[in-house]
């Protein structure tokens, strides 16, 4: 348990600043590109698209599927090595060739997601992206790289390299500033060389990320050389277990179009970009937490199930679903009472701050399923099951497409984006229970009613936390709640608003920790031996 505790705690840190600096980048991109309007809406989908593809290399390939085979070829008697030789090689040349076929349908790709763009703003969105799309080659060796160190235990580099991304970008976008002028959200504002500019500095920062990682990789104690022999190491089997995380990654990305789609025709209002950047301050306790605490679990759940200990899965998996549950809870209802100072720090007007947060509680709805489900997806994908993910991951594609449709044929515009959000974690509600529910049944439990009674102390905890953070957001001035647009408001520019966000989530959090150490919540010495590993010399 002390080996994971630190890795998580150096996951956390990493995790941490690579977050601040990325919220830091994307209000630096919204005082160049304002955060609604067509210009943001068309860098947005363009940018995007190579994360996409990411997504599908990433979550559909590699990590369901290459780091349990690496664990396994360890055991060979060069400890892996040609393995991984033949694995880099043929990686390299498919993130080669993904990146020339998305470069020449780039124009298709763009309509693809956004159809009810203008003829100009597609034409932006699209000159955007023939500058964003080589990022899926440095993309895609970032995470071959990445998954690999993880695979070998060299967890640190994978979470603090983005870090030299976002000070590239926040650097390039103040450059933009600097020679352009800020907030250019109308489309006739551009011309090729803005467009140079501010894409190729999206695509440098990913490069300086992905190749930050070579100096780790020595690290792994591993030779690599181009080998072209990929017959008899197993990578027919690896293509056989791709397979299914493929489809379902496509599946996913099918779900995330419908939702582009749909959305888009409410440009000019909370859209595309809002959205996205909403999602990132979303993201900021799912990856301090859930990403940096599963992800040394994982790499042990894997090797417990090769040698199929399976007692030992079924602890390490219900541990850390109790362990990840307690920082989600708590920092999701802080985040949640404090949504329009946080939604602040990437809007351009308090107003658009009002706008915002209602789609960033409607994503916070689904915290806590979305983190059970990350280190629950990863137990089937130890096993080399990637069929069954498949399977309950279809019931939540097909609910967030007809939510999505549904929310587009009711929902006002002003109000289209906290729909679609608020249909994504009902879907994702649903799909964790189903997953749960299988899991549990495989492994022949699952430490149900002990994880259940630590969730109803979580929730009893939440509710005066919750109390505690709302009355300070009111004692701060916002007065009537969610009209904070008037000059006098508390948060009526960035800081200010990053400033309130610290003060409400702080005393949230105090009394949430205050509560659980009334209930004599057990989850808490866990949680306090493993922060007090990320301060220095414990």
């Amino acid at each position: 348990m002390s080996s994971l505790g630190r890795s998580s705690a150096l996951l956390g840190a990493g995790t941490l600043i690579s977050r601040v600096t990325g919220l830091v980048r994307t209000i630096v991109l919204v005082a160049a590109v304002g955060s609604i309007g067509q210009a943001a809406d068309a860098f947005a989908v363009a940018n995007q698209l190579p994360n996409n593809v990411f997504t599908i290399i990433q979550t559909g390939i590699l990590t369901a599927v290459i780091i349990p085979q690496i664990i396994r070829a360890g055991s060979h008697a060069d400890g892996g090595r040609a393995y991984i030789s033949k694995l880099f090689t043929l990686g390299t040349l498919v993130f080669i060739a993904a990146t020339v076929v998305a470069m020449l349908i780039a124009p298709f790709l763009v309509s693809l997601y956004a159809d009810k763009f203008s003829p100009d703003q597609l034409a932006l969105a699209t000159a955007f992206a023939y500058w964003c799309l080589p990022q899926i080659f440095f993309y895609g060796l970032y995470a071959l790289i990445g998954e690999t160190l993880n695979a070998k235990r060299v967890f640190g580099p994978y979470t603090w390299t983005p870090v030299a991304n976002n000070v590239i970008s926040i650097i390039g976008f103040l450059v933009f500033i600097a020679l352009f002028g800020g907030d250019r959200s109308a489309v006739p504002m551009w011309d090729p060389t803005m467009i140079a500019v501010l894409g190729g500095t999206a695509t440098l920062g990913i490069l300086v990320q992905a190749a930050l990682l070579l100096f780790a990789w020595r690290r792994t104690g591993l030779q690599l050389r181009p080998d072209f022999r990929w017959r008899g190491v197993g990578l027919r089997s690896v293509g056989s277990l791709a397979g299914w995380t493929f489809l379902m990654v496509i599946a996913g990305q099918v779900a995330g179009l419908i939702q582009t789609r749909v959305v888009s025709g409410a440009t000019g209002l909370p859209s595309s970009a809002l959205m996205m950047a909403a999602w990132l301050v979303f993201m900021l306790p799912y990856s301090i937490f859930a990403i940096s605490i599963g992800t040394p679990y994982f790499t042990q759940i894997a090797e417990h199930a090769a040698a199929k200990r399976d007692v030992e899965v079924r602890g390490d998996v219900a541990r850390c679903m109790r362990v990840i549950s307690l920082f989600i809870v708590g920092s999701g209802v802080a985040l949640a009472v404090a949504a329009v100072p946080a939604t602040r720090i990437f809007t351009t007007t308090a107003q658009q701050a009002v706008d915002a947060a209602p789609v960033l509680v409607c994503y916070l709805v689904g915290l806590l399923p979305l983190a059970l489900l990350f280190i629950v997806q990863r137990a089937f994908y130890a096993y080399g099951d990637t069929r069954t993910p498949f399977y309950f991951t279809l019931v939540q594609v097909a609910l967030i497409i007809g939510f999505s449709y549904l929310a587009g044929a009711i929902a006002p515009l002003d109000q289209l984006a906290a729909a679609i959000a608020l249909g994504q974690s009902v879907a994702g509600i649903v799909q964790t229970l189903i997953a749960i529910w299988i899991l549990r049944n495989r492994l022949g439990g699952l430490e149900l009613r002990q994880t259940s009674l630590s969730l109803l102390r979580f929730a009893v905890a939440a509710i005066p936390a919750g109390l505690a953070g709302w009355g300070t957001y009111l004692l701060l001035g916002a007065g009537d709640g969610w009209t904070v647009g008037h000059t006098g408001s508390p948060f009526v520019d960035r800081i200010l608003g990053a400033v309130g966000t610290g003060v409400i989530g702080l005393v949230a959090v105090v009394v949430y920790v205050v509560v659980l150490l009334i209930l004599r919540a057990p989850e808490l010495s866990a949680a306090t031996r493993m922060l007090r590993r990320i301060l220095p010399g414990r």
